[in-house]
């Protein structure tokens, strides 16, 4: 029985203390940066990608703070298998795909990307640049 209390970032940390093993509860994420350097990271089932980059020290903007405001988390599931075991994007979050740079056939958005034991493995590309419309530059710190 799964329990989903305050929604999929609460079901996350619930769901780490209630069940106790802590790697059954994690799936492996590689990020790949623009210069092609890789970082592996366990990342809780129920975070989204966003949330995981940002706990990791990964350079994933996010500068709506995963609200689906803009493309800034950006990414591009590398592995076509991979990307046909996520949910179809929504039509909000394609609007904002349209916004992105460098948008390819298996651009998501990080923030609408939930680890979920199917995606164990996925590998994530970040594009070389984002297009932050903020006017002042600004660039959110992960809370």
């Amino acid at each position: 029985m799964s329990v989903f209390i305050g929604g999929p970032k609460a079901a996350c940390y619930f769901g780490k203390n209630l069940f106790g093993d802590l790697e059954h509860n994690r799936i492996s994420v590689t990020f790949v940066d623009k210069d092609g350097n890789e970082k592996e990271i366990k990342v809780p089932i129920g975070m989204s990608m966003l949330e995981a980059a940002h706990e990791n020290d990964i350079d994933l903007e996010g500068a709506c703070e995963g609200s689906l405001a803009c493309s800034t988390c950006h990414v591009i599931v590398m592995d076509v298998d991979h990307y046909n075991k996520l949910e179809d994007p929504t039509d909000e979050e394609n609007d904002m795909l349209d916004l992105a740079f460098g948008l390819t056939e298996t651009s998501r958005l990080g923030c609408q990307v939930i680890a979920k034991p199917e995606l164990d493995g996925i590998r994530l590309a970040l594009p070389a640049a984002t297009r932050n419309f903020a006017v002042d530059g600004y660039v959110p710190k992960p809370h």
